[in-house]
């Protein structure tokens, strides 16, 4: 009998049902709420990693070296996330341990959220929203200006899936759209009818910058000072890729500097931001926790992609899809 572990008993049940058609589950006793990023112990990833042939996990289980030297029969490992950095995949490949993730299912949600932290953040939706609660709007009627999205350039670093899903939102707000991507996208430019610029030119001549590169080695502090420093003055700077894409001392400085008018984050180098972090005393910042995903629909697809990704596995099947 094969065996699946699952890091929460609080995932969709879907995702429980499908899996016990290939195999026996053990879910771990989670007790919180399924999409929390906190983990669950070290000690149990690696009990299941010597006992079961499948873990399937979320972003806040690391399985890392360690984890995977418990490994005797695991042949697979489907996270219910985009984003893998929280897995040893170079280790796992050199187990011959498949990693599977749910792409493209998370794309729409995470694109909604993105424009609606531009949005948040260019109209100053928080800021007017705490000054209703405080009592104090009306003291300053008519001075919370912000800026207009139709004329202005939007510029996507990195066109992916999301990326593009983003591009076609902005395109409707009548934004002109430029992207930079490790590689060039020409057909989504002609469909589209947005230009490829490189990056510092991006940077330097773009209102609006929203990061949604996926995180490599190469793209760990892609936004640093260096680049931060190349931004258009007055620029509004949005992240929805990972944290580690961007620099957050870079980004602090930016903030304190004047070069950027503010930012919107859903994603942080260090999760959960602490609620001490200077990011969070800045008016002109939005913060969201990690929750570009978290549309009930939207979880319940990848609960089921990650479920399917097993099953397929043990059917002799290719799963739907595996991180290369």
């Amino acid at each position: 009998m094969v065996c699946i572990f699952v890091s929460r008993d609080t995932f969709p049940e879907i995702l429980y049902k499908k899996l016990a058609e290939v195999g026996e589950v053990r879910a771990y006793p989670y007790g919180k709420p399924a999409w929390l990023t906190a983990g669950i112990p070290k000690d149990a990833l690696k009990r299941a990693a010597a006992e079961c042939d499948a873990m399937v996990v979320f972003v806040g289980d690391v399985v890392d070296r360690e984890v995977l030297s418990s490994a005797r029969n695991l042949k697979i490992i489907s996270t219910v996330s985009v984003g893998y950095d929280h897995i040893d995949v170079a280790e796992a490949r050199r187990r011959g341990i498949v990693v599977t993730n749910t792409p493209e299912v998370l794309v729409d949600a995470t694109a909604d959220l993105a424009v609606g932290l531009l949005l948040a953040l260019v109209r100053r939706i928080v800021e007017g929203d705490r000054l209703i609660r405080e009592g104090k709007a009306y003291d300053i009627w008519g001075a919370l200006i912000g800026s207009d999205i139709r004329g202005k350039r939007a510029g996507i670093v990195g066109l992916g899936n999301l990326g593009t899903a983003i591009a076609r939102r902005l395109l409707a707000f009548g934004a002109e759209v430029v992207y930079w991507s490790r590689t060039r996208k020409p057909q989504v430019e002609f469909a589209l009818g947005i230009r490829y610029l490189p990056l510092d030119e991006l940077l330097s001549t773009s209102d609006f910058v929203i990061v949604s590169v996926a995180l490599t080695p190469e793209t760990r502090h892609l936004m640093n000072w260096e680049r931060f420093s190349k931004m258009k003055r007055g620029a509004y700077f949005v992240n929805v890729a990972r944290g580690p894409v961007v620099d957050t001392e870079a980004l602090l400085r930016a903030l304190r500097e004047g070069i950027l008018a503010g930012a919107a984050l859903d994603v942080y180098e260090v999760e959960p931001l602490p609620h001490t972090h200077e990011l969070v005393g800045m008016p002109n910042v939005v913060l969201t926790p990690h929750i570009g995903s978290a549309a009930l629909e939207t979880r319940i697809k990848m609960a089921e992609v990650a479920a399917e990704n097993v099953v397929r596995f043990f059917r002799g099947e290719r799963p739907l899809y595996v991180v290369e």
